[in-house]
């Protein structure tokens, strides 16, 4: 038994699983989450729920009383919020997005932005319990969907426009790891992290989609001055190429201004960016690969390097850093971060390159070598 499996096992996300569950023995022991049961009273009266906890599952009040009575424990869901605090899954574009056609204001996105702004400075430790029951339960999903797979990582600046080189070869990176069998993870956001989600999207498609693809996004380059058109256009593109291939986005509402790319198959966003970050780190356990970028990449790398340096996660994890100038010259992180790694463990697992289409190669070399 691994020390997954009895967590797995006590975990109801869904009215199926909650329904084969209790035809075969108690509620006892389980979590059941965010499970709409308002249609289950029959079911709760008759089930022995001591033990339980139900985490935002709505239910009718003599269902709720009798499984209060029995010992559970129960989080009811919370009115007028535009997000749930115990959600059982990771977030898609379309959910994030739904509305958009009546303006990106209207959209759970935007309106869970809008609230976090209103109730981030406010002190009250009701909202600061939601965020974190929030966040928490992101994390969970996110484990499950990444368990087992092969994470790379792909950082890079917000500011990387389509229609440049640039972005292009960063959506090249996105397609040449998925085919390569990994999971692409970024940081979820616009510019290179897009690209790479968009690559990553592209890879079961002929070779002449991406080009398409690249094409029609670059009539809506930036999020501003219109997110609605800049998402439009997005959609657009899965429109006419349905079924990509999969790939994470794990960006945060810290960061509401910059909103998430739809090309991201799953969302884990964050109300915490400190969470986000070393969550998305931590879990590129294939490795990271870092295009250039300004303050948020190079914090990324050096939130990278510190685990590596000091192996507290266990063996150090490929770093590969994309443009030598960028990365020597204009900020110059490469300098610091080789000698960081002198004599260290994590020498041989850190390149540098001058082009993204390096990376693939660079990133397999440092793998093999770890």
């Amino acid at each position: 038994m691994t020390l997954h499996e009895p967590h797995t096992r006590r975990e109801i996300e869904s009215l199926g699983e909650f329904d084969r569950v209790v035809s075969e023995r108690a509620l006892g022991g389980f979590r059941v989450q965010s499970v709409d049961l308002t249609g289950r009273t029959s079911v709760l009266l008759g089930t022995d729920t001591g033990g339980t906890v139900f985490l935002g599952c709505p239910m009718e009040p003599a269902a709720a009383a009798k499984v209060r009575a029995d010992g559970a424990l129960v989080f009811p869901p919370v009115p007028d919020l535009p997000f749930d605090p115990y959600r059982s899954r990771l977030y898609t574009a379309d959910v994030l997005y739904a509305g958009l056609d009546g303006g990106y204001a209207a959209t759970p996105d935007a309106l869970t932005y809008e609230w976090f702004q209103r109730t981030m400075t406010d002190g009250d430790i009701f909202a600061s319990m939601l965020r974190a029951i929030h966040d928490d339960t992101i994390s969970d999903a996110l484990d499950e969907r990444l368990a087992g797979a092969r994470v790379v990582g792909v950082m890079g600046g917000h500011a990387m426009g389509r229609g440049t080189e640039s972005y292009a070869g960063a959506a090249r990176l996105g397609r040449s790891l998925t085919r390569a069998g990994f999971t692409v993870a970024t940081g979820g956001g616009p510019g290179a992290m897009e690209a790479a989600n968009l690559g990553a999207y592209a890879a079961p498609h002929p070779a002449q989609m991406l080009d398409d693809a690249l094409r029609l996004l670059a009539k809506a380059p930036s999020f501003m001055p219109s997110v609605t058109d800049w998402a439009q256009a997005a959609f657009e593109v899965r429109s006419r190429w349905p079924q990509g291939a999969d790939s994470v986005g794990i960006p945060t509402w810290f960061y509401g201004h910059e909103p998430p790319n739809a090309f991201a198959g799953h969302i884990a966003k964050y109300f915490a960016n400190a969470t986000r970050e070393d969550g998305l780190l931590a879990r590129c356990e294939a490795g990271v690969i870092f295009l250039p970028g300004a303050a948020g990449t190079v914090q990324e790398i050096f939130d990278n390097a510190t685990p590596n340096y000091y192996a507290s996660r266990g063996e150090p994890t490929p770093m590969v850093l994309v443009d030598r100038i960028h990365w020597t010259d204009h900020l110059p992180a490469w300098p610091l971060l080789r000698s960081l790694a002198r004599g260290r463990a994590m020498e041989s697992c850190i390149a540098l390159v001058d082009s993204v289409d390096e990376a693939p190669e660079a990133l397999l070399r440092l793998g093999a070598g770890a």
